[in-house]
């Protein structure tokens, strides 16, 4: 079929959706972020067959959804209505929620039902949420949403009549009030509840250190303590702030908004707070924590037996140059270990999205702090790229994009979970690309691939992923299993009769890379490009981070398409 999707933004939802449908067969074409005008010249222009929105903020006219099919992904489940759907089930404290396909029509989140599915919701922050289990359910809706409209004769339950069991639930914009946090009466749990149901946006408005502040993200923190609300350390950027009975970690803060100002970002908290934070102990987490702590780290390191596993999770996906400094420090641990196989990754969210665009945004020298920061995830790729004496796995249970895809390309083996997506390409912001992406992609996807791949930078799901090369293995597990299930396959990698073989064929083999053509050639060449870019103000480069660091619409968007 020919399907618009329709959008507010391309976020990890609208790509999910649109991959996977694309994959099965379907034109796709793309409008986002348009007003009432636009849409309708886009259906003018395009004559779909379908309508699906997978996450919009603003109704469809009335014109449009009486003239053709309009489903809308609502996430929620049947009967809950609103604008706040996933806030209110974190706030009220619920273990299962669902999402429903429904028909766009007079009643926002009215119309009738085409397909739901549930899901579990596990302790984790909104966003993670909504990129796992909740992406999750949504694709199996959707799937199952327009295999029915395909069908022609399906007829969509009504919200409403004999047959329909759902109670209507309508519930307004869960706004600010509601969110407030009281830290001299609000236990942690409360806190966590509060901050984690505003991850990643709008955010927990708050005053601190005579500011107002948006705060992003939240964990427990079991051993400081101090007065209510007091700050009582930093570590790797974020803060730990004291709650009536225990403590919290905040990543990350934005600046409220000036009236008349521009759009403000988040910013790791420490940076944001700049010189407004007081002399404060810098509390550096172990990188093998005791079994049984309950405190935020963003990179951690265990052993099983001959296996290790180097997790690490940055808010966003994003690595500044600190990020990448601290995670290679911590890969050079691992590698000093007596270890076979190395897990890098593992988590249940982002693997990474490359460099920190937020960061560089903030700096008082941009280009600078872009060359910094590209600097050291090269660093980091060319010590995984070089590591020839154990098998290095890329264990992605998120999503990877730009250096983030290129990072898990360097290792001997990348095995993705179902439901993650690679965007391996850099054209969207203006950038020719490092990380090595010029030897290592086309080392695996072959020239042809690479050149398309980086060219239509458009996204890849797992499946795909492993049929053009890029992924070596897809893993069917929900979210919280995916650890587990990467633990299980590395044990059985290591005890491998042909353990030692691989390793001593992937020594041989860099060595007749590096003979053909070092891999400072590479990096020279693709930094040299890069350099350009960074340090040449009306670069497109320069106004396309701004615009996305801001969510603000880009100069030039790109068409994203598919066949039609």
């Amino acid at each position: 079929m020919r399907i618009l999707l329709v959008a507010s933004a391309f976020n990890s939802l609208s790509q999910r959706v649109f991959a996977e449908l694309r994959e099965r067969g379907h034109s796709m074409r793309v409008q986002l972020g348009s007003g009432e005008d636009e849409l309708r010249a886009a259906v003018d222009e395009h004559a779909p067959d379908l309508l699906l929105a997978p996450m919009l903020k603003s109704a469809i006219p009335r014109d449009v959804w009486s003239a053709r099919t309009c489903l809308v992904v609502h996430p929620g489940p049947p009967g809950d209505r609103g604008p706040s759907a996933l806030d209110w089930a974190m706030h009220e404290g619920a273990d299962r929620w669902g999402v429903t396909v429904l028909q766009a029509d007079e009643v926002m989140d009215g119309g009738p039902v085409w397909a739901s599915a549930e899901c579990p919701l596990p302790p984790a922050a909104k966003s993670d949420l909504y990129r796992n289990e909740v992406g999750d359910a949504a694709l199996e809706a959707v799937l199952l949403a327009v295999e029915r409209f395909a069908s022609g004769s399906h007829v969509p339950l009504p919200q409403g009549g004999p047959a329909w069991q759902a109670a209507d639930h309508t519930r307004p914009y869960f706004d600010q009030g509601l969110r407030r946090i009281d830290w001299a009466a609000d236990p942690t749990a409360a806190v966590l509840r509060s901050l984690r149901a505003a991850d990643s946006q709008p955010g927990v408005l708050d005053g601190l250190l005579g500011g107002e502040w948006y705060l992003h993200g939240g964990h427990h923190e079991d051993e400081l303590r101090g007065a209510p609300g007091e700050l009582l350390a930093t570590r790797a950027g974020a803060v730990c702030r004291a709650t009536v009975d225990g403590a919290v970690w905040i990543p990350e803060l934005r600046a409220r908004r000036r009236p008349g100002g521009p759009p403000t970002f988040k910013l790791p908290a420490a940076l944001a707070l700049g010189d407004r934070l007081p002399r404060l102990p810098e509390v550096p987490a172990p990188l093998s924590p005791a079994p049984g702590r309950r405190t935020w780290t963003d990179l951690d390191y265990r052993e099983e037996g001959p296996v290790g596993f180097l997790r690490f999770s940055f808010p966003g996906g994003a690595m500044s140059t600190s990020h990448c400094r601290r995670l290679l420090d911590a890969y050079r641990s691992a590698c000093a270990r007596p270890i076979s196989v190395l897990v890098l990754g593992g988590g249940r969210d982002f693997f990474s999205n490359g460099i920190h665009l937020n960061v560089i945004e903030a700096a008082a020298d941009p280009g600078q702090e872009s060359w910094e920061n590209i600097q050291a995830m090269n660093d980091l790729v060319a010590a995984v790229l070089t590591t020839t004496d154990r098998l290095v796995v890329a264990a992605l249970g998120g999503n990877a994009a730009a250096g983030g895809a290129m990072l898990a390309l360097a290792a001997d083996e990348v095995w993705c979970r179902d439901g993650v997506l690679l965007n391996p390409h850099y054209r969207l912001m203006g950038l020719h690309g490092s990380e090595y992406w010029t030897y290592t992609l086309p080392r695996r996807a072959g020239g042809a691939a690479a050149r398309r791949l980086t060219g239509q930078a458009l996204p890849v799901t797992a499946r795909a992923a492993r049929q053009l090369g890029l992924a070596d293995r897809v893993i069917p597990s929900a979210p919280q299993e995916f650890g587990a299930e990467v633990g299980r396959l590395a044990a059985l990698l290591a005890r491998s009769a042909r353990l030692q073989e691989r390793i001593a064929a992937k020594k041989a083999t860099r060595e007749r890379d590096e003979a053909l053509r070092p891999l400072a050639a590479y990096r020279a060449a693709e930094l040299a490009e890069m350099h350009r870019t960074f340090f040449d103000p009306d670069a497109p480069y320069h106004a396309l981070r701004s615009a996305f660091v801001r969510k603000r619409p880009a100069p030039s968007p790109p068409p994203v398409g598919g066949r039609w």
